[in-house]
């Protein structure tokens, strides 16, 4: 008889492992959803690819070479509307002719934006530009992030600074920033 006890309770306890607990089982918390406003810093870089000026068309690595380093902090107040407070510090490598190549910091952009945020990653930002070379005007943003971890997400833009001002003739151009913002 106490074989057949030790048994039983050998079997029901082997049967029902899986389900019993000491305490009550854990509970699955719900997806989280972010408290607004919060923010996010960033950083990249940036390559014009051509600008147009008067009649001049102008190639990136014809005769100089701009890299920009842009970063800044993205104050998020819905999933659908932020803004973005941007600096961009450039440098320029010259490739002159006979000479060995110069580089020089040349300019420094400060650009804030309200954001437009879309779904699947998708973002606009119509930048305000204001250069310390003396040129000012507006830089259209598109913006979409490509990947997301648990630290960074890194995203692609492509932009098309319109610039003015300094005695110089307005001009249009094309940009590529690649970067990633912090989790």
């Amino acid at each position: 008889m106490r074989k057949a006890l030790v048994f039983t309770s050998l079997a029901v306890s082997l049967l029902t492992a899986g389900s019993t607990y000491a305490q009550s089982a854990p509970q699955q918390l719900p997806p989280s959803t972010p408290t607004y406003p919060y923010v996010k810093g960033y950083l990249s870089f940036i390559i014009p690819w051509v600008t147009f000026q008067g009649k001049t068309v102008t190639p990136e690595f014809k005769s100089a070479t701009t890299i920009g380093f842009p970063f800044g902090i993205g104050v998020y107040y819905s999933d659908h509307f932020g803004f973005s407070f941007e600096i961009t510090p450039s440098i320029m490598w010259e490739h002159q002719t006979g000479k060995s190549p110069a580089s020089k910091t040349s300019n420094v952009l400060f650009d804030p934006g309200p954001m437009f945020r879309f779904s699947h990653g998708w973002t606009f930002i119509p930048r305000l530009a204001f250069e310390t070379g003396g040129r000012y005007g507006l830089t259209p943003v598109l913006n979409k992030i490509v990947a997301r971890t648990k630290a960074v997400n890194y995203f692609v833009a492509v932009s098309a600074p319109m610039r003015a001002g300094n005695n110089v003739p307005t001009s249009i151009g094309g940009n590529l920033q690649i970067g990633f913002i912090f989790n």
